[in-house]
């Protein structure tokens, strides 16, 4: 089958979700109030609380929702065949991802900006905000973590990335003083930047900065992550205005140029997909059901959507009218991704060699390990139809991705900050409130795993690998968990709950049917993985006692009558 008849479908499922199945959930499910004051507004300080444009806003939502996620699972879960995986991210994306994100935002605006995890308090019930707290931090720990690798080891394979990622810096902290300092306009400074930092694309492609071998007795990989948490340190405590907002926008116009390359280079080459549509003997792979629905997690549904939602996205919407476009138009943003990450692999692969899928895909370890290689080499082939040199089209490509993946590790260590301090207000250690205090913690325990422990086979720096097969199932869980939260509080609304809780009943299901194999997996296999085992218990453990809470929450709550 031709690619570009693909992807027409997909923009056509998409632009029918948003125009149809998402305008249902904001007038019959949600009831957007215009003239609600949101907590940007009643709580402006000008550091965390922003009112902010609906459009930058998208930019920040969708592009720290991002990172490399919705691009190495899709391009993994095509081993499994891509017509199981195009399903899951484009009707994950519609019916479970954009209502998952909308309605955390929303939920948390309506609830004074507050985190999923204290909504679980109020809304569910005490004990389930230290459940909450224990998955969240594990989630935002592995993220930080295992994002720092990638970038790392993105940054050592295609030195020629770092220079125009690391002007996009000081490109996005001026067009944030243009904008809220001198009241300039926001979307050509932008663009304008977007274009400085790709003629330095040119100039990384000349001058890549390539480490030495060992640099304070690092390899190259693992300096990368330390100085990507020092930077994270400063980013993390300056204004949303001032750095966050701007890149996020520049890199919100980055995926449309990201898009355009993709979709117009298949369009000019013309392309089929050379993959199985169904692979009938997938090597080494675990089963694809409920496998499927864990590898593929962002571009489809993920749980640290709902506390980019409900941590930093909710400080800043305007008004809650924009919460749809911001939360639902996200989703769809990072969908749309995924369905190029699966299109990228499955037809620009096929441009080095006939027989790629076989050679790539040789077997299921190959496939979960080259997930971002694959991406950025399948872009870069199709850019050639463009007239684009494949060298440049790779570091191109390989932007993107740590674009995206830099600006997530931001928004999630900035998220981790805020969870350091609600356990803090929990215990009553009055210290861990002091947000710089608590950015020190929050980096110190990613270092500390970091460093504290090594992959197997990923050296020095690389102890986030040691959890991150307990983050699909952790994410998922988590996702579930805030639909669950969302469900209960929209019963005692007195309106329709279906729209949330058959996506919760469905998520649920497969994450714990996957996590209990893993868990016996780890405990009682033939290799066994005691630290992944307990951990996975307990957070196994902490999901079924949460959902337990959570539905006598729901069943005990009052019913008003429906509101009109």
């Amino acid at each position: 089958m031709k690619a570009i008849v693909v992807a027409v479908a997909g923009f056509a499922v998409y632009y029918l979700g948003y125009l149809f199945y998402s305008r249902f959930i904001a007038e019959k499910i949600y009831a957007l109030d215009a003239d609600f004051k949101t907590p940007a507004h009643e709580f402006q300080d000008g550091t965390d609380f922003v009112p902010t444009n609906k459009h930058v806003l998208w930019g920040h939502h969708f592009t720290s929702v991002a990172g490399a996620a919705p691009i190495i699972g899709p391009a993994i879960a095509v081993y499994w065949g891509w017509v199981p995986a195009l399903l899951w991210v484009l009707l994950g994306t519609v019916f479970f991802a954009g209502v998952h994100d909308f309605g955390a935002l929303w939920i948390s605006n309506r609830h004074k900006a507050r985190s999923i995890g204290a909504l679980s308090e109020a809304i569910i019930g005490p004990r389930s905000r230290s459940l909450f707290l224990i998955v969240i931090f594990l989630l935002l720990l592995m993220v930080n973590a295992v994002f720092a690798i990638v970038i790392g080891r993105l940054f050592t394979a295609f030195p020629g990335s770092v220079i125009p990622i690391w002007i996009e810096v000081p490109l996005a902290m001026g067009v944030g003083y243009w904008i809220y300092k001198r009241k300039g306009a926001l979307l050509w400074p932008s663009i304008g930047a977007l274009v400085v930092m790709y003629i330095f694309v040119w100039f990384g492609r000349s001058m890549p900065v390539v480490l030495p071998e060992s640099t304070l007795g690092l390899p190259p990989a693992a300096f990368w992550v330390v100085i990507l948490f020092l930077y994270t340190f400063f980013s993390t405590r300056l204004p949303v205005w001032l750095l966050l907002q701007p890149r996020d926008y520049i890199n919100s116009h980055q995926l449309i140029v990201a898009l355009f390359v993709l979709f117009v280079g298949l369009a000019l080459g013309n392309p089929d997909i050379v993959a199985p549509a169904f692979n009938s003997n997938p090597v080494g792979a675990p089963s694809m059901v409920p496998m499927l629905f864990i590898t593929i997690a962002c571009g489809a549904i993920s749980g640290f959507h709902g506390l980019v939602a409900s941590g930093t996205t909710s400080k800043q919407l305007n008004k809650e009218t924009d919460a749809r476009f911001v939360g639902y138009l996200g989703a769809v943003g990072e969908g749309t991704l995924a369905m190029g990450a699966i299109l990228a692999v499955t037809a620009g692969l096929a441009a080095t060699q006939a027989d790629w899928f076989a050679n790539f895909y040789v077997d299921w370890k190959a496939a979960s390990g080259g997930g971002v290689k694959f991406f950025v080499q399948g872009v870069a082939n199709l850019a050639t139809n463009m007239g684009i040199p494949v060298e440049v089209g790779q570091v191109f490509a390989s932007v993107v991705v740590v674009s995206f993946a830099a600006t997530t590790m931001d928004t999630g260590v900035r998220l981790q900050r805020y969870i350091v301090g609600e356990v803090g207000e929990i215990w009553g250690i009055k210290q861990l409130r002091n947000p710089s205090l608590a950015t020190a913690v929050a980096i110190g325990a990613c270092l500390l795993l970091a460093f504290g422990a090594q992959a197997p086979t990923g050296g020095v720096g690389t102890g986030g690998l040691t959890i991150w097969p307990l983050f699909g199932t952790t994410n998922q869980l988590l996702a579930g968990l805030t639909l669950i939260v969302i469900s209960v509080y929209l019963r005692r609304k007195g309106r329709a709950t279906w729209p949330t809780l058959l996506p919760m009943a469905f998520l649920l299901f497969m994450t714990i049917w996957a996590m209990q194999g893993a868990v016996r997996k780890w405990l009682f296999g033939e290799a066994p993985n005691y630290v992944l085992g307990v951990i996975g218990v307990v957070v196994l453990l902490s999901a079924v006692w949460m959902a337990v809470e959570a539905y006598l929450a729901y069943h005990n709550a009052k019913q008003p009558k429906a509101e009109g």
